[in-house]
């Protein structure tokens, strides 16, 4: 029984493991029932099942850049009628919206060029400063309180959004590398073929020796198809 695990797809090693496992407790064969290398292989597995196609990052830039997305529309949006708004010298309360522009040109007329961080930050003194009670009169003298707070309101999805990135990537990183993992079920899979190689001229092995010498020859061709179960569903 010799195959050289290292060269399997991530896909083939789990379906060998899988289908190993699966052979191992069918009930046939009382040789292996209970048996620790049996229980350890079935550990290992687990461990590289849950990661082996997993992506290294949490998977949420998309929600991320989507969000951010957003609040730049809505900052966009209100400053685009302030800077309309200011330049008619005729309509009322034309003051207010040239004192409104300033307090955006004095945090950053073009926020959505800068990093993610550093136009948070931006914005929430922005937001801040729009709050102060001379400046929330303002923005009801205007009418666009709707507007502000629709701002306000896409800042806060962003960094809720943003943390959860933040704090899924910091997960990822934590965990054991998926390397580190493969390499534990292979070394307990070779550990376990090695078993069954030793004893396969013992009676009430060699049965069990011939099914699972088989699954290790499909898994040179490369052809094993994933048994799908409601356990455990490999990925292709």
């Amino acid at each position: 029984m010799k195959i050289t695990l290292s060269k399997l797809s991530t896909k083939d090693l789990a379906t060998l493991a899988q289908r190993t496992i699966n052979v191992s407790d069918s009930g046939t064969y009382a040789v292996i029932t209970n048996h620790p290398l049996l229980a350890e292989l079935k550990t290992k597995y687990t461990d590289y099942d849950a990661v082996y196609a997993k992506q290294i990052y949490s998977g949420k830039g998309d929600e991320v850049a989507n969000a951010d997305k957003e609040r730049d529309l809505s900052f966009s949006n209100l400053k685009a009628f302030l800077n309309g708004y200011r330049k008619l010298a005729s309509v009322a309360n034309q003051q207010s919206a040239e004192d409104l522009y300033q307090i955006f040109k004095l945090f950053g007329l073009e926020l959505y060029k800068m990093s993610y961080s550093s136009q948070t930050a931006q914005m929430k003194k922005l937001i801040e400063e729009l709050e102060k009670p001379e400046n929330a009169q303002k923005l009801k003298d205007l009418k666009v309180e709707t507007a502000f707070n629709e701002m306000k309101d896409k800042q806060t999805a962003f960094e809720t959004i943003f943390a959860e990135q933040a704090g899924a990537n910091a997960d990822l990183r934590n965990q054991k590398s998926a390397s580190g993992i493969r390499k534990d079920l292979e070394k307990t899979l070779k550990s376990f073929f090695g078993l069954l190689t030793a004893m396969k001229d013992v009676t009430d092995w060699q049965l069990f020796y011939n099914d699972v010498n088989e699954l290790v020859k499909a898994a040179k061709n490369s052809n094993l198809q994933p048994i799908v179960t409601k356990e455990n569903n490999p990925q292709p």
